[in-house]
């Protein structure tokens, strides 16, 4: 799976350059809403489509954030907006978009694009795709944290195998995860075509994806805590939020999505009352959700596979009275 950063070659929307259209754009500029002299923060900018719509409405004294943690990306970021004052740019995981001191004013909106961009996938020296030949890496801030290869030289099998079914949903992860280790005992894994055929030459014949796909998937959100940062990520997104300001998240997979969705209804929904139990205090909903789950256009997802998984929810924050 993948965020959805892909590029491809379209009639440009709302003007933005037709080479490089994010999934789900359309909808994530409704869903926004965005203000001319509001600030948003683009917590995974990759290369920057959504961050250069949200820019387009913007006045002069508008404000966009931008993080991600892939130092590429910010390089990228810093070659794009060099010199445009209403940007500002900080390298880290959105995760801590909280005790960044450029959201201490409050946020009009917050999106976060989830999962892998495209020139992480595309670049073979990254190590996330089994279906291009690199280093086993994996992590999207290459210069912190512990590499897939490191992780799997290490870790045991039964940690291996809870990886596979907890992140990837892999009903083969005893399996593959045995397979992984007696491999390791005689020689190390440290490329991703290594990693992918042990794991296709353990797997039952007849899937309609690559036999390491969720494999992969798996130990990516692992190594990078992508699931952790998300819930963390969420939290201090209706911290900076002001009312009425969006939030828009953008998710590529089951694992993500249920978060999402989790977190928006339990700011807006009260929960379920219980008659064994006493009343608690009245629920006082901090969200609004924005329509239902939306997914692309069967025009977007033929012209751009990456899009086919994507789902996008939005809410607004509320109002609370003191």
């Amino acid at each position: 799976m993948s965020k959805g950063d892909g590029t491809r070659q379209s009639a440009p929307a709302d003007h933005l350059p037709a080479l490089h259209l994010p999934v789900l754009y359309t909808q994530v500029m409704e869903g926004l809403q965005v203000k001319e002299d509001g600030t948003y923060l683009d917590g995974t900018f990759g290369r920057g489509g959504h961050a250069r719509g949200v820019l387009q409405r913007l006045g002069p004294g508008g404000r966009l954030l931008l993080m991600d943690k892939d130092p590429e990306a910010i390089a990228h970021a810093g070659q794009t907006f060099a010199g445009d004052a209403r940007v500002a740019i900080r390298r880290g995981s959105f995760a801590s978009m909280a005790q960044w001191d450029e959201t201490a004013g409050g946020l009009d909106g917050v999106l976060l694009d989830l999962g892998v961009s495209s020139p992480q996938l595309d670049v073979a020296e990254r190590g996330f795709s089994f279906g291009k030949d690199g280093p086993l890496d994996m992590r999207m801030d290459p210069e912190s944290g512990e590499s897939a290869a490191e992780w799997i030289a290490r870790a045991d099998e039964r940690e291996i195998a809870d990886v596979l079914w907890t992140y990837g949903e892999e009903k083969q992860s005893r399996r593959i995860a045995r397979a992984i280790v007696a491999r390791r005992a005689t020689q190390p894994f440290t490329r991703t075509g290594d990693l992918a055929a042990v794991i296709a030459s353990v797997m039952p014949r007849g899937d309609k994806i690559h036999p390491a796909t969720r494999s992969f998937q798996a130990i990516r959100i692992h190594i990078n805590r992508e699931l952790s940062d998300l819930e963390t990520g969420l939290d201090a997104a209706l911290e900076r939020l002001k009312p009425g300001g969006r939030l828009a998240v953008i998710s590529f997979h089951s694992l993500e999505d249920r978060i999402v969705k989790r977190f928006i209804n339990t700011h807006a929904k009260a929960p379920p009352a219980n008659r064994r139990l006493p009343a608690l205090d009245t629920f006082v909903p901090t969200l609004r959700a924005i329509g239902d789950a939306q997914k692309g256009e069967a025009d977007e997802i033929a012209a751009n596979a990456r899009a086919r998984s994507a789902v996008l929810r939005v809410a607004e924050k509320l109002a609370v009275d003191a």
